[in-house]
């Protein structure tokens, strides 16, 4: 594949590109501080881009792709992660922030000229969260995340781009689409800061103009309903990284007055489908992207842009070759005494106890020693109220042993709960 596509798609030096420093960065000056930073970049196969700010990781991504080097961008910023990331690739080096700024210091010109990019070219290096067992590396070529960014345009966009404010890392891939690619590919203005406490999120709202979007998780989306802050006008709000329930979804939609949608994806894909909650069960995969089903009942998607079929670790149900029910992940069924569950709807069971805050089951053996434990975040209950309450609502065999109540739980940067870590918290006594 020797054709060549832009870096910035329909570039235009004077158009908005992002949001840096309380001022629109323009997509010429950006271009500019990208080529100067190259320069200076050193020579290498790859680079693990651990820049925080998410503008910063935009010059540092779009400078390293010029200098036809691969991004590596490790499924978390944790010493260990960079570590195990770093052993694999010997021949990296590490970029942060403090090169970045001075390019942004010292470039004060906006390029001309737009940047092109093979197609072929190995843009980036991701990871798997790394949730039920060691992170997988998945490239990613520069034809496959433009076309992704185009089709996320198409289905959530299709008649003006918007400014994006997110929670989300930009190193994972569910932020580097929905953020970093939407300004490259799609013509959306990213902000370049990543607001967490719900007053941050409102303020980086506030800087930029209509339309605005919202590229956020479950966890987030909780806590910024919880603290009944008043946020401006948005267009949509966008969810992935975990389930989205029905009642947060509606509760959000009465908030702010928006739709609330979920991308349903994968690292080894990207985004595939999309839904909005209140409206169902059922996604709706992207644009020229098809579902297949193997004698054995294991689900693929196909596409052009990808380079090979990907299998999915989740069990669909498929109406047609674009529509699906999500039924759950593969490994999420527990067998316990011939009887079966899920450990998604039995999580959901607990959570919706009152005086709930936070809860989690999960398979604590393996193989014929299934067992279900549970984590809860529940200061005004005691571990044996909550499993009365919870023996109301789910079959005795399922009722989680050990259950123990803890401060919080081990949430990522995505939200998620790596499994090794609710391993050890099971294996600790109450904390208070």
């Amino acid at each position: 594949m020797s054709e060549l596509l832009p870096l910035v798609a329909g570039f235009s030096p004077a158009a908005p590109f992002a949001w840096h420093a309380g001022a629109i960065v323009s997509q010429g000056r950006f271009l500019a501080q990208a080529r100067h930073l190259a320069a200076q970049l050193p020579d290498a196969p790859q680079a693990l881009n651990l820049c925080e700010n998410r503008y910063r990781f935009m010059l540092a991504f779009a400078a390293i792709c010029l200098r036809g080097q691969t991004n590596l961008l490790p499924s978390s910023l944790n010493n260990a992660a960079i570590a195990a990331v770093q052993a694999e690739y010997p021949q990296s080096y590490v970029l942060d922030e403090t090169l970045v700024d001075t390019a942004i210091a010292t470039v004060r010109h906006d390029d001309r000229e737009p940047a092109l990019l093979p197609a072929a070219h190995v843009a980036a290096v991701l990871f798997t969260s790394g949730s039920t067992g060691a992170p997988q590396a998945c490239a990613k070529r520069w034809h496959t995340v433009t076309v992704i960014a185009r089709h996320l345009r198409e289905r959530l966009l299709p008649h003006a781009p918007a400014h994006i404010v997110a929670t989300v890392p930009a190193q994972h891939m569910y932020g580097l689409e929905t953020t970093v690619l939407m300004a490259f590919g799609a013509a959306c203005v990213a902000h370049g800061g990543r607001p967490f406490f719900p007053q941050d999120v409102a303020e980086a709202l506030r800087q930029l103009p209509a339309p605005r979007v919202l590229v956020t998780t479950p966890v987030h989306l909780r806590a910024l309903v919880e603290s009944a802050i008043e946020l401006p006008e948005l267009a949509f709000v966008l969810s992935a990284t975990a389930p989205l329930s029905e009642a947060l979804a509606s509760a959000c939609e009465a908030a702010w007055s928006a739709p609330v949608y979920e991308i349903y994806g994968c690292t080894e894909a990207g985004s595939m489908a999309t839904r909005r909650r209140l409206d169902g069960e059922r996604w709706q995969l992207l644009s020229e992207m098809e579902l297949r089903c193997d004698a054995s009942g294991v689900a693929s998607v196909h596409a052009a842009h990808l380079p090979d079929v990907v299998p999915l670790q989740d069990v669909l149900e498929i109406e047609s070759p674009t529509r699906f029910r999500l039924l759950g992940r593969s490994g999420d069924l527990l067998k316990v005494a011939g009887r079966r569950a899920s450990l998604a709807e039995l999580t959901r069971q607990l959570s919706t106890i009152p005086g709930v805050q936070d809860a989690v089951v999960f398979n604590a053996g393996e193989g014929e020693r299934a067992r279900p434990a549970a984590l809860v975040v529940a200061p005004d209950l005691s571990a044996p109220a909550i499993l009365d309450l919870l023996a109301q609502r789910v079959d005795a065999v399922f009722l989680p042993r050990p259950l123990r109540k803890v401060e919080r739980l081990p949430r990522n940067e995505l939200g998620k709960l790596p499994r090794a870590l609710l391993l050890e918290l099971i294996g600790r006594a109450d904390e208070p």
